[in-house]
């Protein structure tokens, strides 16, 4: 089949690999878009050391399921990207996204989607309901990732302030005002900035303006590493910091600011896909509107390049019609 293959220094190459051997209880999906993300950028800036076929935001067909999820078989699915062993005492637990043996789509230990074909647990997999268009439903899995900052603190009535308006600071914008928190914005980009405005939540493009120590809580999705230090000087004493970013390079941090002001500081990563597709089918997020291009699977090195590039938001890579 073909895959993107990420190699040695952030080498990008389209080439024919051999289909691994499924898992217990695996599904087999041909993959029919898969999406850019800003972790696929750091993977290839060095995060997590990963080689491989990246990817991890995706929507495609079940062409072989294990016993049991026959039903399975024809429709259109999305999928949670961490697959836990399902025996340990954290998956006993009920955080099965934090299992230690765990491997993670296009990430940690497993073949991702920007590839023909993938395997995941059949248990992973979320059907597509038929009013949810393919190029919306491809947003379940950062869209999930926004909600789950639903799960980690009670935000409604709360003001918040979002950092970063990219590809996931805008959608943890949204989901926070749905949610019923008092939103604000900053990021670098008026193009990022302006259909959030026009959704009713109140943006800045400049940190300057915003008074030091004002927010009760801060979701920092800037994607960069000096993120978390700007967050500590905007967050109120005894205020919150959720953590979205992750980022190849590392920088030193003083967190005797952590300490004095009693900051919670909470990461935050994936997130539950069963709201995500609800909101997505009833429309209540139309995020397709941020594609703002499209390759086929054998452009894919331009397609990162094109991801890469400032203020751009969603890539798509068309891989099976």
């Amino acid at each position: 089949m073909r895959a993107v293959v990420l190699g040695e220094g952030g080498q990008l190459a389209v080439r024919e690999v051999s289909l691994e051997d499924a898992g217990p209880g695996e599904a087999l999906v041909r993959v029919l878009v898969a999406g850019i993300c800003s972790t696929d950028l750091e993977l290839r800036r060095g995060y997590m050391g990963f080689q491989g076929v990246p990817g991890h935001e995706f929507v495609g067909r079940v062409e072989r399921a294990p016993a049991g999820h026959e039903t399975l078989l024809g429709k259109r699915v999305v999928g949670e990207i961490n697959a836990a062993c399902g025996q340990c005492e954290t998956c006993a637990r009920g955080l099965p996204r934090h299992c230690p043996r765990r491997t993670v789509l296009g990430i940690l230990g497993r073949s991702g989607a920007m590839a023909e074909l993938l395997w995941l647990p059949a248990g992973n997999l979320r059907e597509v309901p038929d009013v949810l268009a393919t190029d919306r439903a491809l947003f379940t899995e950062p869209v999930a990732a926004a909600y789950e900052v639903l799960e980690q603190v009670a935000v409604r009535g709360k003001r918040v302030l979002v950092m970063g308006a990219g590809k996931l600071g805008g959608l943890v914008a949204q989901v926070l005002a749905l949610a019923g928190a008092s939103v604000t914005v900053v990021g670098r980009h008026e193009r990022l900035l302006v259909p959030l405005a026009e959704a009713g939540i109140s943006v800045t493009a400049s940190v300057e303006s915003l008074p030091p120590r004002s927010f009760p809580m801060i979701v920092e999705a800037t994607g960069q590493p000096e993120g978390f230090e700007r967050a500590l000087g905007l967050v109120e004493p005894r205020g919150t910091i959720v953590l979205k970013s992750t980022c190849a390079s590392a920088r030193p941090l003083n967190l005797a600011p952590v300490v004095i002001d009693e900051v919670t500081v909470i990461g935050s990563r994936c997130g539950p896909f069963e709201p995500s597709l609800a909101a997505l089918a009833a429309g209540r997020l139309s995020p397709e509107s941020t594609i703002d291009a499209r390759f086929e699977l054998d452009d894919a090195s331009s397609a990162f390049d094109e991801a890469s590039r400032p203020g751009i938001r969603k890539v798509v890579l068309d891989i099976s019609s």
